[in-house]
């Protein structure tokens, strides 16, 4: 296996699907000449052509309309938005188009299209470039939602949104980019709609993804060296939702602090703990917590933007507000 940064692992997961399947190709705003706002797109250009790596115009209705317009009609494109917060632009093309084309006209239509765009804080990029909208994407059925949290995974990931007949809208955690981990060589792929254990433990789950996930990983590692062992759910899609994992380790720890960059009221995190009070009742010790950004826009300062984000100290205080 290779150790390589997420920024590598979705390269080259572009990258090998391109030479997979010619109906693969990359549009977006300087995703060409350029190479791509976080460099993912560099080469390809020069590799691919005009043809498969269509620089477009700065317009984000344009490109969702024209990529799920695209994938209709039988290409499988990849459309690149320089931030999620750019994607709310294109949200009749992705949710009233791409998401429903194949229910309404009772499955004789796909849209095997793929939205890339990096979203969450933590890079002082203000207000309206930093949200982490995840939830409100993932809320309509029709479009699947991932957001790993490694390389590995992002590489697995993406390779199978390509590949499906399905829209997907893959987000990428601005601060992720640059994290390194282990990936094989050979040709793999993560399916959609499977969460992971990423660390075992015994007295509490941490139930995380994306950025949250390395937030919770942190605090676990400090747990353990005061003798508390969390266990660590790394959910990686948002749609499909798969629960499983989640519950069969609630049901061993009795215990749940949900981690999550979006807001509390409203997120991830509330669907987490209402599913986990349906389902998961009578294991239940102890009220579900959910550690989330506070409830602003994220300021610009890297202070106040610090303050508003979540941390470590934050999820180790509310593991042991509930033992």
């Amino acid at each position: 296996m290779a150790r390589i940064t997420m920024r590598q692992a979705i390269t080259d997961a572009l990258r090998e699907e391109m030479h997979r399947d010619e109906r693969v190709f990359i549009m977006g705003e300087e995703v060409g000449v350029w190479g791509g706002t976080y460099a993912v797109t560099r080469g390809f250009h020069d590799e691919f052509g005009d043809k498969r790596v269509r620089d477009t115009p700065i317009s984000e209705m344009v490109i969702g309309g024209a990529a799920a317009g695209a994938a209709m009609n039988g290409l499988r494109p990849v459309a690149e938005f320089m931030t999620i917060n750019f994607a709310f632009v294109a949200f009749d093309a992705i949710i009233n188009h791409a998401a429903k084309v194949h229910y309404m006209f009772g499955g004789q239509m796909k849209c095997p299209v793929v939205f890339r765009a990096p979203g969450g804080g933590g890079r002082q990029l203000g207000a309206t470039h930093s949200h982490t909208p995840d939830v409100i994407f993932a809320h309509f059925p029709g479009l699947k939602v991932v957001s790993p949290s490694t390389p590995y995974d992002a590489k697995g990931l993406l390779k199978a949104a390509i590949r499906s007949d399905d829209p997907v809208l893959f987000i990428e955690h601005h601060t992720l980019y640059q994290i390194r981990g282990e990936v094989p060589e050979e040709d793999y792929i993560v399916p959609m709609g499977v969460s992971d254990v990423k660390r075992e433990g015994s007295d509490v789950t941490l139930v995380a993804y994306a950025q949250g996930m390395m937030v919770a990983m942190e605090a676990a590692e400090r747990l353990a060296k005061q003798g508390i062992e969390a266990e660590v759910v790394d959910l990686r899609s948002l749609r499909p939702l798969d629960m499983g994992p989640v519950l069969a380790s609630f049901r061993k720890t009795f215990k749940a602090v949900i981690v999550e960059e979006g807001h509390r009221s409203y997120g991830i995190g509330a669907e987490i703990a209402a599913r986990l009070q349906e389902e998961g009742f009578d294991y239940m010790d102890a009220p579900v917590k959910r550690v989330a950004q506070l409830e602003v826009p994220l300021p610009y300062s890297r202070e106040l933007e610090q303050s508003a984000l979540i941390n470590a100290d934050r999820v180790i205080a509310a593991v042991k507000e509930i033992l």
